[in-house]
């Protein structure tokens, strides 16, 4: 049996006020604290070193939580997570299908950050495991490390920090520039720029949560902000969005991509688009490793095609920190770090710890919503279901959580199983192939739960059943 379990649970009110569409304003009753149908405790894995805020939200519930500083070698981890029914990890651990096979206990993966490419979200899906992440908490130190980046790639800051650690004193202004206003003049002697008196412009890839508010801080700080999205999108301030990539590249001084890891966005940046942008433009990327072609950019930045790159993210990044970023990591890597005026941090975008403390807090607060709850809301590969909580005026209710294959006819063999007790409340919705029930049943004991939970696991469009009461 699918275990959950919430030895001090409590009702985010004002959660399931927002979400929940069967939910009444006027409802005072104290919400029902849910517990297992079986007594055993639900065990969490945290990888990672995920912020105490998050590990604080998990142990204030009650269940046994196991925290390591690190990511695990995949067989360690297929160790570890046989008998744990929620993990939390970060971007290095890598939820393989050969993994999760072995994880016959979990219900839940929580990603303690933005992306999820680290997880095989369809064998997730398709064996009832939900998948949670943070997906704007660490929005705002991105867009702060990038606006600082720009900064210290037009002033060249990194070459004479670098310079002045190693005793060269070296005042110079040639290809120096001010973000604000006009780009003057050539950015040094050595390169074939030709940049006219235009105002300096940022170039933004992406505009979702973190495309936007870089835009609102670049221009606070006096640049024209031009947006590509692949959807329509209100831009915010004066930003505009432009029809088409080739026409952001063509046109701005500064590129900055934040796009997601997909088919679409691999080498979304090669040789050919880096030839369309201006001569002396500045490339970044604190999105994802394989958006951009890495020895494109190299040969661009030698031939000075561009003046300056910043790069947050890599196609292959260690599992851990020390002396790993070489050639036998990725094979370009010595000939990346030789480069001039060219900032490299090793994936730090939202290490603060304001977004950290942030992340933990959301993604913490989702798992105990699913674990308690059974709410999807937020999942990022389950259809989002959620109902209004269970009440202390709601003694004998119970809550019934079917995740099946979406095909004809499951529904009525569900609802004749249901049609024996007082249905209260029911949803159900459907994503790809995998749906998602719930319902909450009234007047039901122990021995009604079991015979009710039994019919449900017997049926063959049956992926996980998960009963709460």
């Amino acid at each position: 049996m699918s275990l959950s379990t919430s030895p001090s649970a409590t009702l985010n009110s004002s959660f399931a006020s927002k979400h929940a569409s069967s939910w009444q304003p006027g409802a005072t009753s104290a919400a029902k604290q849910l517990k297992p149908f079986a007594t055993e405790d639900i065990k969490i894995l945290l990888l990672e070193n995920v912020n105490k805020t998050g590990q604080e939200v998990l142990e204030a519930q009650g269940y046994q939580v196991d925290c390591l500083k690190t990511s695990l070698p995949e067989d360690e981890l297929i160790q570890r997570i046989r008998d744990v029914h929620v993990i939390g990890i970060r971007s290095k651990t890598q939820l393989t299908a050969r993994v999760l096979r072995e994880a016959k206990n979990l219900i839940v993966i929580g990603c303690f950050c933005i992306g999820t490419n680290q997880v095989d979200t369809q064998y997730a899906a398709k064996h009832g495991i939900a998948v949670f992440n943070s997906p704007f908490s660490n929005s705002r130190s991105v867009a702060e490390l990038v606006i600082a980046e720009v900064i210290v790639l037009a002033r060249q800051l990194g070459d004479r920090s670098n310079e002045l650690h190693q005793g060269r004193w070296n005042k110079v202004s040639s290809g120096c520039w001010e973000i604000r206003g006009k780009t003057l003049g050539k950015v040094s002697d050595i390169c074939l720029h030709n940049i006219s008196l235009l105002t300096s412009s940022a170039g933004i890839i992406g505009y979702g949560h973190i495309g936007s508010q870089l835009s609102v801080l670049a221009e606070a700080m006096g640049m024209t902000v031009m947006f590509y999205d692949a959807v329509n999108l209100m831009a915010l301030g004066t930003a505009k969005q432009v029809p088409t990539l080739d026409h952001l590249l063509q046109g701005a001084d500064f590129v900055t991509c934040h796009v997601p890891e997909l088919p679409e966005t691999s080498n979304m940046i090669g040789h050919d688009q880096i030839g369309q942008m201006k001569n002396g433009s500045y490339l970044i990327n604190a999105s994802r490793g394989s958006v951009i072609n890495i020895p494109a950019l190299i040969d661009a930045m030698r031939s000075g095609k561009l003046a300056g790159a910043a790069l947050d993210v890599y196609p292959a990044e260690p599992g851990g920190n020390g002396d790993y970023f070489t050639n036998d990591l990725n094979f370009w890597a010595e000939d990346l770090r030789s480069l001039k005026n060219i900032i490299l941090t090793p994936h730090i975008g939202g290490s603060t710890e304001e977004a950290q403390s942030a992340i933990g807090i959301e993604v913490s607060e989702a798992l105990v919503r699913y674990v308690n709850e059974g709410a999807t809301l937020g999942a990022v590969n389950l259809p989002e279901v959620n109902l209004r909580s269970l009440t202390m005026d709601e003694p004998d209710h119970v809550r019934v959580i079917y995740i099946h294959h979406n095909i004809p006819g499951v529904l009525r063999k569900v609802n004749e199983i249901l049609g024996d007790h007082n249905v209260d409340k029911q949803m159900t919705d459907s994503r790809g192939d995998v749906a998602y029930l719930m319902a909450d049943i009234s007047d039901v004991n122990a021995p009604k739960i079991k015979d009710l939970y039994q019919h449900l696991e017997e049926l063959s469009s049956r992926i996980m059943t998960r009963v709460l009461y």
